[in-house]
Formats: C-alpha cells, structure tokens, sequence
C-alpha cells in the first residue's frame, strides 16, 4: 500500500504522470492477484470445514441413535406356537404364558411359522423381527473348521476300504448322475468297524480332507447327557445343521457309546441313552428325508450295537478295518520312514516279518522309538539295530502292562 499511496510527481510533465500512473496501475492489478489468491484459499477452506461439519452432523446422528438404542427397553424373546392370519399370531414369551399378539408390517408373514424364535415388544408384545434358528452351542462345536492334513496316500494296508469308502460317501456328493443312470440310491451311511488302532478315524479324517463337503464330526459319549431329552435335542439339532449345510458328512466316533443293545434297564441313565438311539435312528432312517446328507460311524464294538442301527437304509455299507497283513505292514513302515534318516542296512521287510499282529499305531510307535534309540546311541541314521530295539521295548512294554481281557469284552 505504501507504493501505492506514494505522492504524485512534483514535475507535472507528460512522461512523469505517464510512469506514475503505469507503476500504480501494476500495483493495483499485483494487489488484485494477491485478493483474488486469498478468496480462492478461503473458498477452499469453506468448502472443507462445510464438508467436515456435515461429516461431524452425521455423527452426531448416528451417536443420538445408538443412545436411543441404548436406552430403549430390552426386546422379550418367543417362539410362534400358531399363525392366525397375516396379522395376528399366537406366540408363548420366555416367561411361560401365551398371547395373542399382532406383528409388525415389515415383517415377511412367509416367515412366521410354527417353531419360529422371535421378539417381542416389552409392553404391547408385538413381534418385532424374527430371529435366525439356534443351535446348541456343542452342536457349533462339532464343525470342522480346518480340513486335516491326512490323504489316501497316507494311509497303508487298507486300498480296498478305501474304494469302498469312496464309492459309498465321495461319489453320490462328486457324481450324482451315475447313481441316477444306473437307477439305484446311493449309500447313506458307511460304518467302520475293527480293533483299535487300526485306522478308522484315520480314514474319516482323509474323508474330510478329500471331500468339499461340510465335515461335522462327532464323538458318541458327546450325545450322552444329563437331563432328560437333552441328548435326543442334541442329535435332532446336529442333523438340523447338517441339513442345513448339505451336502455335508457326519462322522459319529465310538458310536457304540450310545448304539449299544437296548434293554430292559430300570435306571435313569441307561433309559436316557435309549432314548437318544432313538433320536438317532429316527434322524438317520426316519419319517423325513435327510437330504443330501452322509454319515460315518466308528466301533471297536460292533458286536453290542443295537441291530435297528445295523440294518440297511441307516448304515448301508459295513466295512471292517483288520489288522494289516505283511503287505500292509510293510506299506505303512514306508509310510512313517518316509521322513526319517535310514541306514543302508535297514531292512523294513523283516522288520514288517517282526511285527506280525500289530496295528498300525503300533508300528508307528516302532518307527518313533527306534529314532529315539538312534538319538541316544548319538547316531546321525537310524540303524536296523535300533529297529530291533524299538521292537523287543514295545513288546516287553505290551507284556508288562497287558490286562487279560478279550477283545469282545466290555470296555476292552
């Protein structure tokens, strides 16, 4: 401003005003860029505390109604017992009592059903939304959520159980239409049956690795509960879930904890168990269709299950699981030696010679305890002398520790 308010030129000639009055037209138009610079900055800034003001606004909303949620009265929890017509429905609250209530004109009447949870207004008991259908929190429990490690090729001596498993649960899920050609059903239960050891859960967890479906895997002691109908509410929603998920496998380990005989026992407990066989045989061969829904089930016991659980249309395919033979032992040595370091005088035929009547759990522990023989001897390989070692320590620990009991006893 001060070259600005500077004083005109005492001379008063033409070329002095002309100078004077160029330099101060320049000053004025530089002052005009500097103003029109600072209301662009300041337009800019308007438009930004405007934007961060609305963003602040609806904030602020959102905090107002989650307050008012926080404050509004809980929602009562009911169950549908009976539709009247679209507007009004009979419902029995947590409390106990029944009402006749109204529901809300946002709500689907398609999904008001018989069974149905849903929520209620605390003072008028109107149906304010409907719920999602639970499960118990043990049913949740039994999905595998991890697939496991396991394949075919890990597992020796039992390639004909393997294609019959594959015919029985892959195959309808993989390739329905072959079923369909041939005009059969296909299997709708596989069971697995033969002493412990031996490779039973092994197969179902390479099942579940194999296989896209939904894997549930359940132990039978699992179903046992205290109180009564508990167990039976426990099946009735496993199957539920799988239904829900189909395809899907169910695979029931130890099932003779709850498929035994059924008796003429006079005791609480044993009737309870009864009762969940029941359930389970309703679910697996029932009034309702089970859908595109498979099931596994495991034994040591095959001779004490209930004959209704054995019968064709709940366990279609019954496939004992032996004790592997010399081929088989062999082939499951090179399974566990595969990663180990061997010596080149280890001889693995006569080691499966050796060990005639062991399971593969057992020879799995062989091949274990003879790399820790080699870690004691400070060995970089595993030697057949270990081997032989491994062998003589598991046999004397069998012999030591054996109880005289058969294998069709009862908790043998």
């Amino acid at each position: 401003m001060g070259d600005i308010a500077r004083q005109a030129p005492d001379k008063d000639t033409g070329e002095d005003l002309y100078q004077y009055l160029l330099e101060r037209i320049t000053n004025l138009e530089n002052r005009n860029l500097e103003l029109r610079e600072q209301f662009r900055q300041m337009e800019s800034e308007k438009r930004y505390i405007e934007t961060q003001k609305i963003r602040y606004e609806r904030e602020l909303r959102k905090l107002k109604s989650e307050i008012e949620q926080l404050r509004s009265p809980p929602l009562v929890i009911g169950t549908v017992t009976d539709v009247v017509d679209n507007n009004r429905v009979i419902v029995r609250s947590s409390a106990g009592p029944r009402f006749l209530v109204r529901t809300s004109q946002l709500i689907d009447p398609d999904l008001l059903k018989p069974g149905v949870r849903c929520t209620l207004n605390q003072q008028s008991l109107a149906i304010v939304d409907v719920l999602p259908t639970s499960y118990d929190s043990q049913v949740y429990g039994m999905e595998l959520v991890e697939s496991p490690d396991e394949r075919y090729e890990s597992i020796g001596g039992l390639e004909p159980q393997i294609v019959e498993i594959q015919e029985a649960v892959e195959l309808p899920l993989t390739k329905p239409h072959l079923f369909e050609q041939i005009g059969i059903a296909p299997p709708k239960g596989v069971l697995l049956y033969g002493p412990p050891g031996t490779g039973k859960t092994l197969l179902a967890r390479a099942v579940a690795h194999q296989t896209n479906a939904h894997f549930l895997r359940v132990v039978g002691s699992e179903l046992v509960q205290k109180y009564i109908g508990e167990g039976a509410r426990l099946v009735r929603e496993l199957f539920e879930l799988a239904k829900q998920k189909a395809p899907s496998i169910i695979f029931i380990d130890e099932i003779d904890a709850i498929g035994a005989h059924r008796n003429d026992s006079t005791t609480s407990g044993d009737r309870e168990v009864q009762r969940t066989l029941m359930q389970l045989l309703a679910e697996m061969d029932g009034f309702e269709n089970r859908g595109d829904v498979k099931i596994i089930g495991a034994t040591n016991r095959i001779d004490i299950l209930d004959r209704a659980l054995l019968r064709p249309g709940r366990f279609d395919r019954i496939i004992e699981i032996p004790l592997p033979d010399f081929h088989g032992r062999l082939s499951i040595m090179h399974i566990h030696t595969k990663g180990m370091n061997l010596g080149e005088n280890v001889d693995l035929a006569e080691v499966a010679r050796l060990t005639e009547g062991k399971n593969g759990a057992d020879l799995r522990a062989v091949c274990m305890e003879a790399g820790m023989f080699a870690i004691r001897s400070e060995h970089e390989t595993v030697t057949q002398d270990d081997f032989m070692k491994a062998i003589d320590k598991l046999s004397l620990d069998f012999d030591k520790h054996h109880i005289n009991t058969s294998y069709g006893a009862m908790f043998a």
